[in-house]
């Protein structure tokens, strides 16, 4: 084009077509940088109500999750336990060991003497106060038994040594009582080992030292070696599993920990995968035709001949999630609504001793679920390639997989969360935070039998001290002797 010459048609259709896909790419870009800011948006955003991220990964601006509870409840209830929730009383005791009289020898009122030779004096009622209390920190002391073993010399000339008891293999060692506090110290309560070893220390008088300490955890790993394949063999016939799985630091190299529980059992398994191997290893999903709870978890799907039960409160979170990253939409917020009032319906009819959720009630709940999905899918189309929005991923979950989701409401032995897997493996990540990592797999995996016994022996109302020590002197508990 000469300067000063108005453009030609072509040189201005050409114009209009550069411009026109500058204007196509700049839009595509546009559009990619908002889904980027999106999910910048929603990762920053992510807490212990809208994703899976534990409370103690909110920052200090997050409510957590019992405040945001609170916020959304009826003010006017009251604080501290509610009608209906267990409690403990200190109750008094019809035989104290020790009674001590406390009898007034001047009245408070005319100042009279009360002393039993006085005039006018009478017996009134007795006024009982007790104290449970340690008779004498002092006695709480370690006493040292001598086992002397005795040799004979027979008429033949053969020598006989008495055998000593199980566990008196030296000169000078600890005996079961200590071992099983190291090992409650250690394992229940997540007390460290050189904390553990001045613990016993100021208690007992003993001075173990923290090479004994990190030591008992092997053997008595060994003593509930047999009582734990009791428990796999039962959660393997139990009708409801619950399973899930979280990360486990060995020397600084992560490793998968596996847990598979009910109410009245844990099983964990430790492996260096996450993947299929390590559930094999674990065995007791390849043959599993029970239910299964979990959180959708992909590596769960394989195992086709159990039935899956997804769990809510991983949903309820995820659905929070969409409701804030799409304030405008309404389906997030009533597929929330919905699946709340499913699992009340569900509680009372297992109060009122019915065998599922009445017609009247689940049928009209269950209509607006899908109602709110269908909706969702229709305002999140599917997009081109594979990957796709968290939300697209979601509503495609809760739309192939309805009954699964659903399922908690139409079989009341099914629960709405797995809660109860995330429970028994909370105390594994509490462990972890104290002391950072094992030091081995080994270790580890010590660590982990004994968790898993004593967890199950808990839920059995079962005293966790005494079940160890029964289990280190030869004469452990198991389920089925509950």
């Amino acid at each position: 084009m000469v300067s000063g010459a108005e453009p030609s048609r072509e040189e201005l259709l050409a114009l209009v077509k550069a411009q026109a896909a500058t204007i196509t790419q700049l839009q595509a870009t546009v559009t990619a940088l908002q889904a980027e800011v999106t999910e910048l948006k929603r990762q920053l955003g992510r807490n212990s109500g809208n994703s899976s991220q534990p409370p103690s990964a909110d920052g200090p601006a997050v409510p957590n999750r019992a405040a945001r509870r609170r916020a959304g409840r009826d003010q006017a209830r009251k604080p501290g336990k509610q009608p209906g929730a267990g409690g403990t009383t200190l109750s008094v005791v019809a035989d104290p060991d020790e009674i001590i009289d406390h009898t007034p020898t001047t009245c408070g009122g005319c100042g009279d003497s009360l002393d039993e030779a006085g005039s006018g004096t009478d017996a009134a009622a007795v006024i009982r106060r007790q104290v449970h209390d340690i008779p004498d920190p002092a006695q709480i002391t370690t006493r040292v038994r001598e086992h002397r073993l005795h040799q004979r010399r027979c008429g033949c000339g053969h020598l006989t040594r008495a055998q000593a008891p199980a566990g008196v293999n030296a000169p000078a060692c600890y005996g079961p009582n200590l071992r099983a506090l190291a090992a409650y110290l250690l394992v229940y309560q997540h007390i460290p080992v050189a904390r553990t070893a001045e613990l016993i220390a100021d208690l007992t008088g003993a001075r173990p030292s923290t090479g004994w300490v990190s030591s008992t955890l092997a053997p008595t790993a060994a003593a509930v070696a047999e009582p734990n394949k009791v428990i796999l063999d039962e959660v393997r016939a139990a009708p409801v599993v619950h399973v899930d799985e979280t990360t486990s630091n060995i020397n600084g190299a992560r490793w998968w920990l596996h847990v598979a529980s009910t109410s009245t059992l844990t099983a964990f398994h430790l492996h260096p995968s996450r993947g299929r191997a390590a559930v094999t290893e674990f065995d007791v999903l390849p043959n599993y035709r029970g239910t299964l709870v979990h959180d959708s978890l992909t590596l769960y799907d394989a195992y086709d001949q159990a039935r899956h039960a997804l769990c809510g409160a991983h949903l309820v979170r995820e659905l929070t999630a969409a409701a804030e990253t799409h304030p405008e939409r309404i389906w997030p917020e009533q597929a929330i609504r919905v699946l709340h009032q499913l699992n009340t319906a569900a509680h009372h009819a297992r109060d009122q001793g019915l065998p599922q959720i009445p017609p009247e009630i689940i049928d009209p709940l269950l209509r607006s679920f899908r109602h709110a999905v269908i909706v969702g899918l229709a305002e999140h189309p599917r997009r081109p390639g594979a990957r796709q929005p968290p939300t697209r991923n979601l509503l495609q979950r809760l739309g192939l997989r309805v009954e699964q989701v659903l399922l908690f409401a139409r079989d009341l032995t099914v629960p709405f969360t797995n809660n109860q897997a995330e429970r028994d493996l909370r105390p594994t990540k509490t462990q972890l935070k104290i002391s950072g990592c094992h030091r081995s797999a080994d270790t580890a995996r010590a660590w982990l039998a004994i968790r898993g016994y004593i967890s199950t022996a808990r839920k059995h109302g079962r005293n966790v001290f005494q079940t160890l020590r029964d289990a280190i002197t030869g004469n452990p508990w198991t389920p089925r002797t509950a």
